[in-house]
This record gives C-alpha cells, structure tokens and sequence, in this order.
C-alpha cells in the first residue's frame, strides 16, 4: 500500500478532515479503499479460526476444562464462551422480572448486565435463518467485527492519511484480543457504533452521529463517553470563537448539545429500565457488583474508586502508587504530539472513555478488552511511520494471540 505525504504543523480543532482516495495500490493492485480493508480482515479472521479451532480441539483431546456455557460443546460454543450463555438466555427468554438472591439476599450475576442490542438482532437472524445462538451470534459479531474495521480505517485515514489508518487497523484486526471480533459477544458491534459516532462527530455530522450513538448506549457500557467528548469539544469551539476562531453557527450548537443530551439520556435509561421491570432501585448497579465479589468481596458502588479498592486490596499502598502510575501514563499517551494530530476530537474521545473506565470498571482479566474501543490512537505517527516499531507492533500481536486465547480460555475467563 503507498502511503501519501502530509502536513507536519500542528493541527487545529478546526481542521477540515483529509480525503481519503477511492482506490489504492494493495497486494500489488489498485482495489477500493474499502476492499483492502476487508481482505485483511479476512485474513485475519482465518488466522484466528485457525488458532482457536486448534485449541478447540486440543482441549477436547485432553479433556481440557474451560470457559464453555454447555456440557456438549461444539466450536460454535466454545467461541460463545464466558458470558454467551447469557446472550443465550436473553435471546430464548428474554430479560428476567426479578432478580436471582444468593443465601444472603445478595443479587447474583443475571442477564441485566448485558444490553439489549445484540441479542435483539442475533435473535432477528435465529428467527429468519432458523440457525440455533451460537452460530448466529459468532455470524452477527464477524460482520459487525468487518463494518468496524472499515469505518477504522476510514476515520484514522480522515486524520492521519492512509498509511497510519492501514497500520491502524492491521493492529486492530490482528491484535491478541482480535478473537472478540468473531465470539458470541457484543463487542464488534460496540467498536461499529463507537467508531461510527466518532468519524461523524470529526466530520461535524452531529445529527448522523445521534443514532450511532444511541445504538452504543444499548450495546455495551461505555458508550456515555460519547456525549462528553461532544461536550469537550463544544466547549472547545466556544472558547475559540472568543478568541476569534472560526465562525461557531447557532444551528450547528444546536445540533451538538441536541445530540449530546439524547445520547446521555440513552446512556443513563438502561439501570432505570432495568429498576422498573424488576421492582428493584438498583438492579443494575447490584448486578454489576455481582461480578465483583469474587476480586473484592461485597462492596458499595462509589465513582472513580474501583481501580484502589482493587489494587489496595492486594498490593496496599503500592498497589495505589501503581495505579496512579497508570493514569499518569494514559494521560502522557494521550497528550504526545503524534496523539494530537489526530485532532482534538479523538483526543476529546479517548480521554472520554478513559475515564469511563476507571471511574466505573473494576480491572480484571477483561481490562484489554476494554480498551479496543481506543483503537483510533493506534493511528498516531509516532507509532506507524516508524517501520521498526510498527513492524515489530504487528508480529507482536499476532504472537500474542495464542497466548491470550489459552489464558482467557483456560486459565482466566474475563
């Protein structure tokens, strides 16, 4: 793939996004931007079915014991394992209207910590094809783990060129966490909207990003990150215009705090929804919790303390020492020039969710995961026009993905 020349100087918020050429030089020949992408990710996936369907059978062989959701496992299984069952259950039952009490009159772990978008349109292919959940939900994550890929490329490529957004999303597609495109899992579906939102958003789209984003709020937590970075980078843009910028009209304010405050109400309505068909306040607070205890014991739910309460737990003071060290470190990641010239709005957005994660996420064996809907600051300059670096990025990822695979299936289910 060739890689275009770019402007060095500092960019501005105001910044019309780059264009992105219809075709491009891929494997030796011109094909659309967009049919590069989807090679690479076809061959990613094959990778990765391979390196799973190896295991599969390995752990059959051996009797291996791992995360599987049935005592007849089929690869269709295995590849909905750790919490496909409860997609399973939402799908064949829907949600339940009172929640499951453990001997103390704790609530235990339910579908209502899983959103409703998912499950929704692999029951929609199940009804359709008449295709059981499993192959269904891996059906649904695989082409939404696709549309992801291609609207990375392109949102990177708006900000950085084409080079970076092709390393960008090789990263993304092969990465060791890359199974999460092709599991019965809601992620891939989660990465389409984020991303979707975010590349209207730099396109100053606002209205087109209301349904991306309001679709995000009802895939997977996380996605109330959205209407702060608008925020951010509403704020921004008025701060500008009083220091003569450009023009900031009135309807495009409109749009912004419009689609902001609709995307927050649909960010915050999942536990009052979940409260209301269960009878109970905090349903979903209590859910989530549940699966706390086994890290930390019983605890209350207070913002921006998860990350000490865990690591005090096990390392005291050192281990808060760490986690400082690790906010330090995102906040230097996030603030690097290379970072900055993907525009404020990404910045905007992945300092959004960053913070989404630590004020409410406990870290555990799911933390990386997490942290692929930041896989637009894969597109950073310092990181992909450096060809030792970014060479040595990509065998490392797919070095990793075994690694990862026999860990979270085996060992730690996240």
């Amino acid at each position: 793939m060739t890689a275009e020349t770019t402007s060095t100087r500092r960019p501005v918020l105001t910044a019309a996004p780059l264009a992105v050429p219809r075709r491009l030089r891929f494997a030796g020949r011109e094909v659309p931007w967009w049919a590069a992408v989807l090679v690479m990710y076809a061959v990613s996936r094959l990778l990765t079915t391979a390196l799973m369907l190896a295991l599969f059978i390995a752990a059959n062989i051996g009797h291996w014991e791992y995360a599987s959701p049935r005592m007849d496992p089929t690869f269709f299984t295995f590849s909905g394992s750790w919490d496909g069952a409860y997609y399973s259950q939402i799908v064949e039952q829907g949600y339940p209207t009172s929640l499951p009490l453990d001997a103390d009159g704790s609530v235990q772990q339910n579908p209502w910590a899983f959103l409703p978008l998912y499950p929704i349109i692999v029951r929609a292919l199940t009804f359709v094809t008449g295709m059981d959940f499993y192959p269904a939900g891996v059906a649904v994550a695989m082409v939404f783990g696709a549309a992801a890929s291609v609207v990375l490329f392109r949102l990177v490529a708006a900000r950085a060129g084409v080079s970076s957004a092709f390393w960008a999303t090789a990263f993304f597609c092969f990465g060791p966490l890359s199974f999460v495109l092709q599991i019965a899992y809601a992620e891939s579906l989660f990465f389409f909207l984020m991303f979707g939102a975010l590349l209207t958003m730099i396109q100053r789209r606002y209205w087109l990003m209301l349904p991306f984003g309001v679709a995000a709020a009802f895939t997977r937590p996380g996605a109330l990150a959205l209407p702060l970075a608008l925020a951010i980078v509403l704020l921004i843009r008025m701060l500008q215009v009083r220091r003569g910028g450009e023009p900031f009209r009135p309807r495009e304010r409109l749009s912004m705090i419009v689609t902001g405050a609709v995307m927050a109400v649909a960010g915050m309505s999942w536990p009052i929804i979940a409260a209301a068909v269960t009878g109970t306040g905090d349903a979903y607070v209590a859910t989530e919790l549940s699966w706390w205890t086994g890290f930390i014991g019983k605890v209350a739910f207070i913002p921006l303390t998860p990350w000490f309460l865990l690591s005090w737990r096990y390392l005291s003071i050192l281990g808060a020492l760490i986690v400082i060290g690790i906010v330090a470190g995102f906040v230097w990641i996030v603030t690097r020039p290379s970072v900055r010239a993907l525009g404020t709005d990404v910045v905007a957005y992945a300092a959004s969710y960053g913070l989404y994660l630590f004020a409410v996420f406990l870290p555990q064996q799911s933390t990386f995961r997490l942290l692929l809907p930041l896989s637009p600051l894969a597109g950073a300059r310092g990181l992909t026009r450096n060809r030792r670096a970014r060479k040595a990025t990509l065998i490392a990822c797919i070095a990793l993905q075994p690694v990862a695979l026999a860990l979270l299936w085996f060992i730690g289910y996240p």
